[in-house]
């Protein structure tokens, strides 16, 4: 029994792909699909959840393609300082196409492109800071993770009195928030979600987010709204992030309608299980996880060096009354914000191997599991990049139920400024 869903999968995908397709999306040679398929050789657990992942990818893009044909996509957004692609994915969930999508980064770009294949569907640029606003295609939504560079608003008076822009390419100018105004200047799309860190709001004793809300409201004239949402409520891990929602017209938003779980999930939902039921990932394989062994790659575990000096720095600074030091981890833990420097010690978050172990870091398939990702997520690059994305990224679950309270305000929108005879085709979406 265990082996007959491998290979009714197969024989569904052999109605849709050709051996070679199916051979590259599992990561074999086209001579064992080929011996699957006439039964020499049996087919491997392993195969189940590639197959699954390639005939529901396949399904999502006819659906797409459907949209696409009938000219009624629910809703069109562009992804901007888009990372690996986490807000993309929560708006994806509800219907949403992306139609532009901005990276700098080449290793963040390689892992948005291995699991976003958009191909020559849109544009995937890099640097958006000399991307002329005007090329950005349409859009009803604009999405940004954008990074929080200092602002410096001194001498925005003097600026005034020597003639120089006024506005936000006034008090923004310089900064990568300056590229989400000017785009959203430009585009005027029916909303917008931006996210990020929550130090944002104190950032300049507060002077920087009120530059923020002044040009969103005053010089844009968006009705904005801001939350600060901690991801423990979706995944075990305590990340406070701050998003900032606007709409093009007046709405009845509320943050009361989000659903935010009393008691999320702990961090034995997310490790690696050593029972013989952690799933078998193809494009994993035994990366982060010897299967045979039932264990964790011990690479993971950290060496005596660094687990003494960890120890000791901790130590130094509790003697100092100083709350630094490392952060270990238990199957019933909520964990410390993961980091983009989880790659140099793993400090933030050990996870706890019993006192006769050292403890151990996190793997990055487990990184990309307390950040909401699904298993079908692909990590094609290595261990030190995959750290700094997710640690870089956003809660998954979250982008995903901010998502679902913003659309109806969106599809709302739409709706009422359509030509009369487009209001019917928008209302299905809503």
């Amino acid at each position: 029994m265990t082996l007959a869903a491998p290979l009714d999968l197969l024989r569904q995908a052999r109605a849709r792909f050709t051996q070679r397709e199916i051979a590259a999306h599992v990561g074999k040679d086209i001579k064992t699909v080929r011996r699957w398929e006439q039964g020499a050789t049996p087919c491997p657990a392993m195969l189940e959840p590639a197959l699954r992942d390639l005939l529901q990818g396949n399904a999502r893009r006819d659906a797409g393609s459907t949209r696409k044909a009938s000219g009624a996509a629910p809703f069109r957004f562009v992804d901007l300082f888009a990372g690996i692609g986490g807000i993309r994915m929560g708006f994806e969930t509800h219907g949403g196409e992306c139609v532009f999508t901005s990276e700098w980064n080449d290793f963040s770009t390689r892992t948005y492109r291995e699991n976003y294949p958009d191909g020559a569907s849109h544009a995937l640029i890099g640097d958006i800071v000399s991307f002329p606003a005007e090329d950005v295609p349409s859009h009803d939504v604009l999405l940004g993770g954008f990074p929080c560079q200092p602002f410096s608003i001194a001498g925005v008076s003097k600026k005034n009195a020597l003639g120089r822009p006024h506005g936000f390419e006034c008090t923004t100018q310089g900064t990568l928030f300056f590229d989400v105004a000017r785009i959203i200047a430009a585009k005027r799309p029916a909303a917008f979600l931006l996210e990020n860190v929550k130090n944002l709001l104190s950032h300049d004793k507060g002077r920087t987010f009120d530059v923020i809300l002044q040009t969103l409201r005053d010089e844009l004239g968006y009705e904005v709204h801001y939350r600060v949402i901690d991801g423990q409520h979706f995944t075990p891990q305590h990340r406070e992030r701050i998003i900032i929602v606007g709409f093009r017209g007046k709405t009845s938003f509320s943050w009361d309608d989000l659903r935010l779980p009393e008691h999320g999930p702990r961090l034995g939902s997310i490790l690696h299980r050593t029972d013989g039921s952690e799933p078998v990932l193809p494009w994993d394989h035994d990366r982060f996880f010897d299967h045979a062994a039932k264990r964790v790659q011990p690479k993971y575990t950290l060496t005596s060096n660094l687990w003494t000096y960890l120890q000791n720095y901790a130590e130094k600074h509790r003697a100092a009354g100083n709350g630094f030091g490392f952060g270990m981890a238990y199957p019933d833990s909520v964990t410390r914000t993961l980091s983009a420097r989880y790659h140099k010690d793993g400090s933030e978050i050990l996870v706890h191997q019993g006192e006769s172990q050292r403890p151990r870091r996190l793997t990055p398939r487990e990184c990309a599991r307390l950040m909401g990702f699904p298993d079908t997520f692909r990590i094609p690059v290595s261990d030190t990049q995959a750290y700094r994305q997710f640690g870089n990224s956003v809660v998954m679950p979250v982008m995903r139920e901010v998502a679902r309270i913003m659309l109806p305000h969106v599809h709302t929108l739409l709706a009422e400024e359509a030509p009369r005879g487009s209001k019917q085709a928008l209302s299905l979406y809503a």
